[in-house]
């Protein structure tokens, strides 16, 4: 997917996200989602700062009160965030959909798998069905495939192949895991829910590698 494709898939997955964040009840937004410590709130809270990021100066004193660790700034930026209303989270979403605005620590192919996990970090403890488009899930795996930091998967899924059945994508060497691209974005991204749709020789060392649920949003 080239950039300009990226972003409209970007903004569509907002737009549709915020519909279904405006149909939530009180207690669905209060839900632990798929990350660990994270509720439904805070990961909408998380996807509505991109377009919104805080000020360089802000996210300085939020890195000396986390002590430099990443995964609790992040954590605690979207808590402070998810304070507000529902409705203004959600709208937010909604009126910077097509925003092509980034934080200055990543970039456009990391915003495009971010909102399709985080989507699924909301929806699957829901048990609402919010299927993936199959080309950004493709770029979407690829790009965590190879990207290192945060998620190491190349590392951490070592001996392990990775199939797609619904496109042409694979990865990696050794015992095989098949299924839809949506749940191997899942399982690269850290997310044992991505397990359910897997079969295949490697699924139960691929259960033992993820280990504990995401910490990071």
């Amino acid at each position: 997917m080239d950039i300009d494709d990226s972003w409209d898939v970007i903004a569509s997955e907002r737009r549709t996200l915020a519909d279904l964040l405006d149909g939530l009840t009180a207690e669905e937004w209060e839900r632990p989602s798929l990350c660990a410590g994270w509720r439904v709130r805070d990961v909408a809270a998380h996807l509505s700062m991109v377009s919104l990021p805080p000020a360089p100066a802000t996210m300085l004193r939020e890195g000396v009160r986390a002590r430099g660790n990443f995964h609790r700034l992040n954590h605690d930026v979207a808590v402070r965030a998810a304070g507000r209303p529902a409705a203004d989270i959600a709208a937010d979403l909604r009126q910077h959909a097509a925003s092509r605005r980034v934080p200055v620590v990543t970039n456009y192919r990391n915003v495009l798998f971010d909102v399709l996990v985080h989507g699924q970090d909301i929806a699957i403890p829901l048990e609402i069905d919010r299927p993936m488009p199959i080309p950004a899930a493709v770029a979407g795996a690829e790009r965590v495939w190879t990207m290192g930091w945060p998620f190491w998967a190349k590392r951490r899924l070592r001996g392990i192949r990775l199939v797609a059945e619904d496109v042409d994508w694979s990865a990696g060497s050794g015992d095989e895991v098949r299924g839809p691209i949506a749940d191997l974005l899942l399982v690269l991204t850290g997310r044992r829910a991505g397990v359910a749709g897997l079969h295949g020789q490697g699924v139960d060392e691929l259960v033992v590698r993820l280990g504990q649920p995401p910490v990071s949003a």
